[in-house]
């Protein structure tokens, strides 16, 4: 059995647990946990904590469009709302333009050609848990809902030893109630937690093993429920492995500005496609094919930068798009302070 192959084995097995309710298949056996308890201890003395408040990017972006006489009457203004944790958040860089959030509503303006409002709501810290209350919370500022959302959760899920399937139910539930109200749905996977350069084995083997099969059960319960994923664990693994003083921030442990460009330009063709604005010279570079949603999201999580869109259930269909340069920065919205300010914190 190839390890794609025993990966979806593994994935149908979560995804089925998730489905029924079920909370098991944890993360960490009996065997060996007083060794990998012994190794987060030395990685958390190495790895910085991130102490630091993330800039807010809330607003306007590509605001010039606004002035377009041909501008759609029905489609005056995209918004873009974001969910997720410290990486959506953008934690460890000190400029609003440099977060996911602002690099991807200024790719997605320019794609548009139309200004794109941002609300970002995730939260450093968060679990899967705590998906539920920033979905209510973005929602709340509706009708309508968002024309798009972008998640990226996972990696607290894993360090903190969600099992798994819970972690994947309360994703699915996300993403459902998020569609259901209207958005399309975009779920950058789990990271690969491997990467992180101050983890020793086996604790690095076990954080990537775990990485990926999350990340493909994520993407089998995300595609169930209306939404389309991009792999990100072994997009960004082997560059984050060869530049880690580039691609890391100073806690070594979130991105640095260029590791969240690098993020943004894998996530941004897909988001442009889910609202069909993707162009059509620039089909993907390689399709994949149509296959059981399993073996798709075994494959996506083994390849890096594959997109998983449902089909007919229950198959999907992985496709790689070409990376788009990102255009320059922005500025930060006039206004601009503490992320999540007025909202409540995870304690």
């Amino acid at each position: 059995m190839t390890r794609t192959m025993s990966r979806a084995r593994v994935a149908r097995r979560i995804a089925a647990a998730a489905a029924v309710g079920g909370g098991g298949i944890g993360l960490l056996g009996v065997a060996g946990v007083g060794l990998l308890l012994t190794e987060v201890r030395l990685a958390r003395r190495t790895v910085g904590v991130g102490t630091s408040v993330p800039p807010c990017a809330d607003g306007l972006y590509g605001a010039a469009f606004a002035h377009r006489t041909d501008r759609p009457a029905d489609r005056p203004l995209l918004r873009l709302g974001f969910l997720g944790d410290s990486t959506a958040a953008g934690q460890g860089v000190h400029r609003p333009s440099h977060t996911p959030g602002a690099l991807l509503a200024s790719g997605l303006a320019a794609v548009a050609e139309l200004p794109v409002e941002l609300r970002n709501v995730a939260l450093p810290g968060a679990q899967s848990d705590d998906l539920d209350r920033q979905v209510r919370l973005l929602l709340k500022e509706g009708p309508p809902a968002p024309d798009v959302c972008v998640i990226m959760i996972g990696a607290n899920d894993v360090t903190h030893r969600m099992p798994l399937a819970r972690s994947v139910r309360l994703l699915s539930d996300a993403v459902r109630t998020l569609h259901e109200a209207g958005s399309q749905v975009v779920v950058g996977t789990c990271p690969d937690l491997g990467t992180i350069e101050p983890v020793y084995q086996p604790l690095r083997w076990v954080a990537r093993r775990l990485s990926r099969q999350l990340a493909a059960a994520q993407t089998i319960g995300v595609v169930q429920n209306g939404g389309r994923t991009v792999s990100l664990g072994d997009l960004l693994g082997p560059e984050f492995e060869d530049r880690p003083r580039e691609l890391f921030g100073p806690d070594n442990y979130h991105p640095s500005a260029e590791g969240y460009a690098t993020a943004a330009m894998a996530v941004l063709p897909t988001l442009c496609a889910a609202l069909d604005l993707w162009p059509e010279e620039e089909l993907p570079s390689r399709r994949e094919g149509i296959l059981p949603v399993a073996e798709a999201a075994a494959q996506a999580a083994s390849e890096g930068g594959t997109e998983v869109t449902a089909t007919r259930a229950p198959w999907a269909l992985l496709q790689r798009r070409r990376r788009r340069q990102l255009p320059a920065p922005e500025p930060a919205p006039a206004g601009s302070g503490p992320a999540g300010a007025g909202d409540t914190e995870r304690r």
